[in-house]
C-alpha cells in the first residue's frame, strides 16, 4: 500500500487527536522479531538455562521466569534469540492471541511470540504495554487460517496508535494504573464474595442434611410424622410380595441389601453424623425402583439435530449445556428420573422431567416417591459431590452408587427440606448474579478507561511538553550526527491529521 493511500485511509477512519500527538504506524517506531524453537527431537537442548517462553506463559503481566530452559547450542541451532529485559512479548497463535508479557529477564521465546523492543527516548513501555492490551479485540478480527486462527508480525507492525508527548505518556500510564489499582481492590472483594457464597451453598446443604434447617419444623410436627425407618420397612414388605415368588432357577428376584454398618460411628471413627429422631441412614439401592447405567449413543446423523426428526434428548456426561449431547427418536427413560455422571464431572447430577435417552457413563436413578422426592435425593448428591471431586474414585458405577449411604427423613420432612434449600440458595443465586454483573461491569470500565487514555481525555495536556511531532525530529537529528550522515530513520513520522 503506498503512502497516499495509507493517509487516505487514515484520514476517512482514525478520529482527532490532541494537538501535541501523532498517529504512528508502530513498525516505524518499534523495532519486532519473532522467536523459535529448537529441535525437539534433541532433548539435551532442553537442559540449559536460558529461560525459553511458550504463548500460554504470557500473563499480561511481568514475566519473571519460563516453565522451560534452553542450551546456548540449541539458541545458536535455532531461529530463537534472546529477548532483552524489558521487551514487550504478544502471542501470535491460536487461543493466546493478543495476550500480553513484559520481560523481566533475558529471554528467548518460540516462533508463537513476537517481541516488540522499544526506543525509550519515544515511547514509554507501559503506554505502548497498555495501549495494546486494550487493542487486543481489533486484533482478534484480523486473525486468520484455519483451525486455530492467526495473525503475523506483519499486522503487528501495521498496528497505528496515537502517540502523546513522552511526559504525558508517564502522565497517562501514572492515572491509568492508579484507577486500575482501585479497581483491582474492587474486584476482589467481588471475587472474595463470590467464594463466600459459595461456602455459603455448600453449609446449606451440610445444615440440610444434619436436620438443623427443620429443628424447628420437626418440633412443631412431631406426632405427625411417620418414622422414616417404619416406612421403609412397609415398602420392604410391599416389594417382598411383589417380587418375592421363586424364578424357575430358585434364585428370588427380590435382593435386601445390607443395613447400612453404623458400628464405625459408634467408635467415633465414620463420616456419618448422628441423625435426628425419625431419620435413618438408608443405601440408595433401598429407596430406588430403577437404577442402571446408560448404552451407547444412538447411531444417527447428528446434523438433523433439533429438528422435528429427532425429539427425545441424548445426555451424556458432564456439566456442558447439563449434559445434553443430541437427539433421537429412541426412548429409554419415560418416567422423571435423576440422572448422575459416572466420569468425568463425577457425581454432577440433574432432574430430567422429559423422555430421555442416557448415553454410556451416565448413570440414571428413578426413585421410589413413596420413599424418596427427586428433588431431595438431587440435593443429597449436590451435597456429596465434593466427597467425591475430593477422592482418587476414577468413576462411579452402578453398584458402587447403589451402595452409597442417604439420610432419609420422613417424606412431609422433605418436602419442607427442599423447600428450605430452595429458598436459601435463590437468595445465593441472586447474590451471584449481582456480583458477575459487577464483575462485568469492573471489566467494560477498564476498557473506557483505557479507551479514554487513548484519546487523549484521561488527563490534561500540559503546553510546556515537546508535541510528539518535534520529539520525533529530534532523535532523527540525534541519530544523523551519531551516524555522521543522513540515515535513513527506522522511527518514520506519520502525518498528523
Amino acid at each position: 500500500m503506498s503512502d497516499k493511500s495509507i493517509n487516505e485511509y487514515r484520514d476517512a477512519t482514525l478520529p482527532p487527536l490532541p494537538i501535541s500527538w501523532l498517529w504512528v504506524r508502530l513498525g516505524n517506531i518499534c523495532h519486532t522479531a519473532t522467536g523459535g524453537t529448537p529441535s525437539r527431537k534433541v532433548s539435551s537442548f532442553y537442559c540449559g538455562n536460558i529461560p525459553w517462553l511458550k504463548s500460554g506463559e504470557l500473563n499480561d503481566g511481568i514475566i519473571y521466569d519460563s516453565e522451560e530452559k534452553i542450551t546456548e547450542i540449541a539458541l545458536n541451532s535455532s531461529s530463537a534469540k534472546i529477548f532483552p529485559r524489558g521487551t514487550i512479548l504478544i502471542a501470535l497463535y491460536g487461543a493466546t492471541v493478543g495476550k500480553l508479557g513484559i520481560l523481566r529477564i533475558n529471554a528467548a521465546t518460540n516462533q508463537a511470540i513476537c517481541g516488540i523492543y522499544i526506543n525509550q527516548k519515544i515511547l514509554i513501555q507501559k503506554y505502548l504495554f497498555y495501549f495494546l492490551h486494550s487493542y487486543r479485540k481489533n486484533l482478534l478480527k484480523k486473525r486468520f487460517g484455519g483451525a486455530q486462527p492467526n495473525i503475523s508480525q506483519a499486522i503487528i507492525k501495521d498496528i497505528i496508535l496515537p502517540l502523546p508527548p513522552l511526559p504525558e505518556q508517564r502522565r497517562i500510564v501514572a492515572k491509568i494504573e492508579e484507577l486500575f489499582t482501585k479497581l483491582d481492590a474492587g474486584v476482589e472483594a467481588l471475587k472474595k464474595a463470590k467464594e463466600q457464597i459459595k461456602r455459603y451453598r455448600q453449609a446449606v446443604l451440610k445444615y440440610a442434611f444434619e436436620g438443623k434447617l427443620t429443628e424447628e419444623w420437626r418440633k412443631a410436627n412431631r406426632h405427625k410424622l411417620e418414622p422414616a425407618s417404619v416406612l421403609l420397612e412397609r415398602i420392604k414388605e410391599e416389594r417382598k410380595k411383589k417380587l418375592g415368588t421363586c424364578l424357575p432357577t430358585g434364585r428370588k428376584k427380590y435382593k435386601e441389601l445390607p443395613p447400612v454398618d453404623l458400628s464405625a460411628r459408634q467408635a467415633g471413627t465414620s463420616e456419618l453424623p448422628e441423625l435426628p429422631e425419625g431419620w435413618v441412614w438408608v443405601r440408595l439401592g433401598e429407596i430406588c425402583e430403577r437404577l442402571f447405567a446408560g448404552g451407547d449413543v444412538p447411531k444417527i446423523n447428528f446434523s438433523k439435530t433439533k429438528t422435528s426428526d429427532f425429539k427425545i434428548p441424548i445426555y451424556t456426561n458432564g456439566e456442558t449445556d447439563k449434559g445434553l449431547y443430541g437427539y433421537t427418536n429412541i426412548v429409554k427413560v419415560n418416567e422423571p428420573a435423576l440422572t448422575i455422571s459416572g466420569r468425568g464431572t463425577i457425581g454432577y447430577c440433574e432432574i430430567r422431567n422429559e423422555p430421555l435417552y442416557p448415553a454410556v457413563r451416565l448413570i440414571v436413578a428413578i426413585p421410589d416417591e413413596k420413599i424418596v422426592g427427586l428433588k431431595y435425593l438431587k440435593y443429597t448428591f449436590d451435597n456429596r459431590r465434593l466427597l467425591f471431586s475430593g477422592s482418587s474414585i476414577p468413576q462411579l458405577t452402578v453398584p458402587m452408587i447403589s451402595e452409597i449411604s442417604i439420610p432419609l427423613p420422613p417424606l412431609p420432612e422433605q418436602h419442607r427440606i427442599v423447600e428450605e434449600i430452595e429458598r436459601r440458595l435463590s437468595i445465593a443465586d441472586a447474590t451471584e448474579k449481582t456480583i458477575d454483573q459487577c464483575l462485568k461491569q469492573a471489566e467494560r470500565l477498564r476498557q473506557s478507561i483505557l479507551k479514554t487514555a487513548f484519546e487523549g481525555k484521561l488527563v490534561p495536556q500540559d503546553p510546556n511538553d515537546e508535541p510528539a511531532e518535534k520529539l520525533l525530529e529530534r532523535i532523527k537529528e540525534e541519530r544523523v550526527k551519531q551516524n555522521g550522515k543522513k540515515a535513513k530513520l527506522k522511527y518514520k513520522m506519520e502525518v498528523n491529521i
